[in-house]
């Protein structure tokens, strides 16, 4: 059943020209997907080795087509001493183009800004990747490989950009993750999920199986 969810969405996703991510907290997103880049579809162990915890669906928009707000409401995880684990006030990211020109908040985001500036690395503003949680059993935790599979939830990375993406961000000397609860999604115009539920059929069917609906 979890397969099935998750294949389904990413051929969905896959098959998306434009995309548009808002949630309660006052996300409100727009971009452009790119065919062919590949979509990260986590959860089964098919070879030996090291594997992530199910329900991660991932890939790396047109980086420049990104605009708008991001508001992380739920964890930030940027290693160090920016890794502030779960957030007591909303962080919001303002995005132009493919990268943030201002972080706005109370004190977790004069924190970042702050941090960001001493990094001086002009590379950590560019979005890297946004991704869906769709675990079942995830639950906010402050640790990014749980927090960042909660369902209903979308998580954006800033930095440096993996070679799987096979985007056009590139190097940057760290990389952070920001977590959205509850969000809502449109695939070409069409809502897919509303504040964290699936509300396209076939989705929603498959997550009312799952218990999550």
């Amino acid at each position: 059943m979890q397969k099935e969810f998750q294949d389904t969405i990413v051929e969905m996703t896959a098959n998306a020209k434009k995309m548009r991510i808002t949630t309660p907290a006052g996300t409100d997103v727009s971009f452009r997907n790119v065919p062919k880049r590949p979509i990260t579809n986590e959860g089964w162990a098919k070879v030996p080795g090291a594997h992530f915890l199910l329900g991660q669906i991932g890939w790396a928009p047109l980086e420049e087509s990104v605009n708008g707000t991001i508001v992380f409401d739920g964890s930030f995880s940027g290693g160090g001493e920016a890794e502030l684990g779960i957030l007591r006030h909303p962080v919001t990211f303002h995005v132009k183009d493919g990268k943030w020109f201002d972080i706005t908040g109370e004190e977790e985001a004069a924190f970042l800004r702050g941090w960001f500036k001493r990094l001086n690395d002009p590379h950590m503003c560019n979005v890297a990747h946004v991704c869906y949680g769709f675990n079942p059993g995830a639950h906010l935790s402050g640790l990014c490989t749980e927090d960042e599979r909660v369902w209903g939830s979308t998580e954006w990375g800033f930095g440096y950009q993996g070679p799987f993406f096979k985007g056009n961000a590139g190097p940057a000397v760290t990389h952070v993750d920001g977590i959205c609860l509850n969000s809502s999604v449109w695939l070409d115009g069409a809502q897919i999920m509303d504040q964290g539920k699936l509300t396209h059929p076939k989705l929603a069917d498959l997550a009312h199986r799952m218990g999550k609906q």
